[in-house]
C-alpha cells in the first residue's frame, strides 16, 4: 500500500479497548477512504439494522477517518461521519486543520470509535502510544477553556513519551463543546479553535459517547508515495495554480456575505423569508478592518481563505473566531436580521465557544425568531428571550438554551425539523413550512429560486444523498462537474475543495495514481466506485430511523418556503416551477440507477455488488 498508514484503530470506549485493524486492499481501492470508507464500515457493521440504531445511542459508530490524499495535496482536512443525528443517513462531514496529517504521521489511516465511556474522557494518540483519559475536568468547558487545557496537558503527556525530542509543538486536536456534550442534533466536532464539521450532528454523537476530545500527535512521516517526484511535481502545479487566485485567497467565501445577496438573491434573510439584500455594511471591506491576520492557513494550504477576526473595541470587545466565512455570514448574520460585521463576528464567537454548527444552529435561531415574530412562540414560551430579529442579546441568550438543552432550547436543539413537529403539536399547527430543511438537515446558505447561485439547480438539495449539504449538491451530468459524485471524490480522497477549483478530475486521478499507483479511469470512478457510494448512502437514508424516516420521492422534495415567489429585488417573484422540477427529478432518478420513486433499483445494485443491500431494501419493502 502507497499512500496509507496501512492501518486503523479501533477503540471500543465502554470496554476501554484499543486495537489494531486492516482493511483489504480491494476495500480502500473500492472506498478509498474519508466518506466512502466510512459509508461501507457503516453498511457492514450496522446496516443489517440499521432502522433500529439511534444514532445518539451506544450502538452508534464515529468514524474520523483520512484518506489518500491526505497530507500530500496542497490543503488538508479530515472526514468525520457515523449515522446522522439529523438525516438518520450517512454524512461524510469533513473539517479542516492538522488532524488528518498528525493522525496519519503517528501511523493510523483513521479511528472507529464504538460504544460508551463510563465517564467524561479523551483520547490521547502519539504514535504508539494510546490512551483513554479522564476528561472531567474539561467536561461542560467551552472552546477556549477546552482547547487551553488540552494543549498544555497533552504537551506534557507527548514530552513523556517523546522525553529526548526538545520543544514541541502543540498536537491537533478534534473536540466538543457544550452543545455537543448534551447531544443536540446541531452540535459540530470542532477542530483548532473554530474550524467545525458541522453537517450531519457528530458533535452530538460524541456527547453520546462521552467522549470530550481526540489528541493526536505524529512524529513519523507520511507514508510513502508509489511515484514521490510526479507527486511532488502535482502538488507545486496545484499550489501554482492556487497562487494565482488572489480575490479568493484573499476574500474565501467571505467575500459572498453582500454578493450572493445583491447579486444572485440566494442568501437567507430572516429564515427565507426573502433572499436579496443591498446592505452595503455587509461588503467584505467592511470584514477586513476586523482581520488580524491577511493569509490564516492550516497545514500545507496554499489558498488560506479563512482569516481571523478579532474585535478589539466596543461592546463585543474580546470576541475572536474565524473570520465568518460565507456560510457563518449568512446563518449567524442575515438570516437573523443583522447585517454588521462586529455583531457578526460575535455571534460567530459565541457559537464557536458553544460548539454549536454555525448553520444548523442558526438555522434554529432563525426558525425560532420567525414563530415569534408570527406570534406563535410568545415570550413566555421562549423562556422569557425576545428573539426580534437583529437582536443579538436574544440570539446569544437563545443561543446558550440550545446548547445546554434547557427550557425551549431542548426542543430547538433537536433541529429545525424535528422542533418543528414537537412545537406544531404542542400549538395545534402544522409548522413545517417555517422549517428550511432537507431530510433533516438545514439547507446550505444558497437558495435555488433565482436560478443564479452556483448550487442553482431545481434538485441541488431534494436529491443530495446528504439532504441540506450545500457542498454535496446533486446536478447534471451525475459524470462530471460539482454533482455529488464528484464531491464524494474530494470527500474519500481526502481533499479541500477550495484548493482543487481549477483542477480537472483527470488531474486529481493523476495525482491518486502518483501517491498510491493505482489506474483509475474517470469512467470507473463515475460508473462504478463512486456510484456504489451514491447507492449505499442512498439505501441508509431510506431506511432511516428510529425517529424519522423518509418517503422515497414525497420527500425528496424542496422545502415548502422554496415553492413560494421572492418577494423583492431584481428577481421579485420568481421561484421554482414544479412540472420542471418533477422532470429533473425523474431525470436524475433514471441517470443514479434508481426507480421512478428514487429507490436504487435491484439490477443496478446487483451491477455494483450489492446484493446485501437489495435484500435489505426488499425486507423493508422499498422495494419488490
Amino acid at each position: 500500500m502507497r499512500g496509507y498508514a496501512g492501518k486503523f484503530l479501533e477503540i471500543d470506549l465502554s470496554n476501554r479497548n484499543i486495537k489494531e485493524t486492516k482493511f483489504p486492499n480491494k476495500v480502500l481501492r473500492d472506498y478509498i477512504g474519508g466518506r466512502g470508507l466510512a459509508t461501507k464500515i457503516l453498511w457492514d457493521r450496522l446496516g443489517r439494522k440499521w432502522e433500529t440504531i439511534d444514532p445518539l445511542g451506544p450502538e452508534n459508530i464515529l468514524l474520523v477517518l483520512t484518506g489518500p490524499f491526505t497530507g500530500y495535496f496542497p490543503g488538508t482536512k479530515v472526514c468525520v461521519s457515523g449515522k446522522s443525528p439529523q438525516s438518520n443517513g450517512v454524512i461524510g462531514s469533513t473539517v479542516a486543520g492538522e488532524f488528518g496529517v498528525d493522525l496519519k504521521c503517528a501511523g493510523y489511516d483513521g479511528l472507529i470509535i464504538t460504544g460508551k465511556a463510563e465517564k467524561p474522557c479523551y483520547v490521547f494518540i502519539c504514535d504508539k502510544q494510546v490512551e483513554i483519559k479522564d476528561a472531567s475536568p474539561i467536561w461542560g468547558k467551552k472552546a477556549r477553556e477546552t482547547l487551553r487545557f488540552l494543549v498544555r496537558k497533552s504537551i506534557e503527556e507527548i514530552k513523556d513519551v517523546r522525553p529526548n525530542y526538545g520543544e514541541v509543538k502543540e498536537p491537533s486536536i478534534l473536540y466538543i463543546g457544550p452543545a455537543g456534550e448534551n447531544k443536540t442534533r446541531v452540535a459540530a466536532v470542532v477542530a483548532k479553535y473554530a474550524h467545525g464539521a458541522g453537517y450531519g450532528g457528530y458533535g452530538g454523537v460524541m456527547g453520546a459517547k462521552n467522549l470530550k476530545a481526540i489528541v493526536a500527535k505524529g512524529f513519523g512521516p507520511v507514508p510513502d508515495v508509489h511515484d514521490k517526484e510526479k507527486t511532488l511535481s502535482l502538488a507545486q502545479e496545484f499550489s501554482e495554480l492556487n497562487f494565482e487566485k488572489e480575490n479568493f485567497r484573499r476574500w474565501g467565501t467571505g467575500g459572498g456575505g453582500y454578493f450572493f445577496g445583491a447579486e444572485t438573491s440566494s442568501e437567507p434573510i430572516r429564515n427565507w423569508q426573502n433572499e436579496w439584500h443591498d446592505e452595503e455594511s455587509y461588503k467584505r471591506d467592511e470584514f477586513d478592518k476586523h482581520w488580524v491576520k491577511k493569509y490564516w492557513g492550516d497545514f500545507g494550504c496554499p489558498t488560506t481563505c479563512l482569516k481571523l477576526a478579532v474585535l478589539k473595541t466596543g461592546r463585543f470587545k474580546g470576541a475572536i473566531c474565524d473570520n465568518p466565512d460565507y456560510e457563518l455570514e449568512a446563518y449567524l448574520g442575515t438570516n437573523l436580521g443583522i447585517f454588521t460585521p462586529e455583531e457578526n463576528i460575535y455571534l460567530s464567537y459565541v457559537c464557536n465557544e458553544l460548539g454549536l454548527c454555525g448553520i444548523q444552529g442558526g438555522a434554529v435561531l432563525g426558525f425560532a425568531a420567525e414563530l415569534y415574530e408570527k406570534g406563535i412562540l410568545t415570550k413566555e414560551d421562549l423562556d422569557g428571550i425576545e428573539p426580534e430579529w437583529a437582536n443579538v442579546k436574544a440570539f446569544t441568550a437563545l443561543a446558550e438554551k440550545v446548547a445546554s438543552r434547557q427550557g425551549i432550547g431542548d426542543i430547538l436543539a433537536e433541529g429545525v425539523y424535528r422542533a418543528a413537529l414537537k412545537l406544531g403539536k404542542m400549538k395545534s399547527v402544522d409548522l413545517l413550512e417555517y422549517a428550511v430543511h432537507e431530510k433533516g438537515v438545514a439547507i446550505g446558505a444558497h437558495g435555488v429560486r433565482s436560478g443564479e447561485d452556483f448550487v442553482a439547480k431545481n434538485i441541488a438539495y431534494a436529491c443530495s444523498v446528504q439532504g441540506g449539504d450545500h457542498t454535496s449538491a446533486a446536478s447534471f451530468p451525475l459524470d462530471q462537474g460539482s454533482g455529488e459524485l464528484s464531491t464524494i471524490m474530494a470527500d474519500s480522497a481526502v481533499l479541500c475543495v477550495f484548493a482543487a477549483f481549477g483542477i480537472e478530475d483527470i488531474e486529481k486521478l493523476n495525482f491518486l495514481k502518483a501517491i498510491t499507483g493505482w489506474e483509475l479511469t474517470e469512467k470507473e470512478w463515475y460508473k462504478e466506485k463512486a456510484l456504489r457510494i451514491l447507492h449505499l448512502q442512498r439505501a441508509m437514508l431510506l431506511l432511516g430511523g428510529p425517529d424519522a424516516k423518509w418517503r422515497p420521492k414525497l420527500d425528496d422534495d424542496n422545502p415548502p418556503r422554496f415553492w413560494k415567489p421572492l418577494p423583492s429585488g431584481p428577481y421579485k417573484g420568481k421561484t421554482l416551477d414544479r412540472k420542471m422540477f418533477e422532470k429533473s427529478r425523474q431525470k436524475y432518478f433514471r441517470a443514479a440507477g434508481w426507480n421512478e420513486n428514487g429507490v436504487p433499483k435491484p439490477e443496478t445494485l446487483r451491477r455494483l455488488g450489492l446484493e446485501d443491500v437489495e435484500a435489505k431494501l426488499k425486507e423493508a419493502g422499498l422495494i419488490k
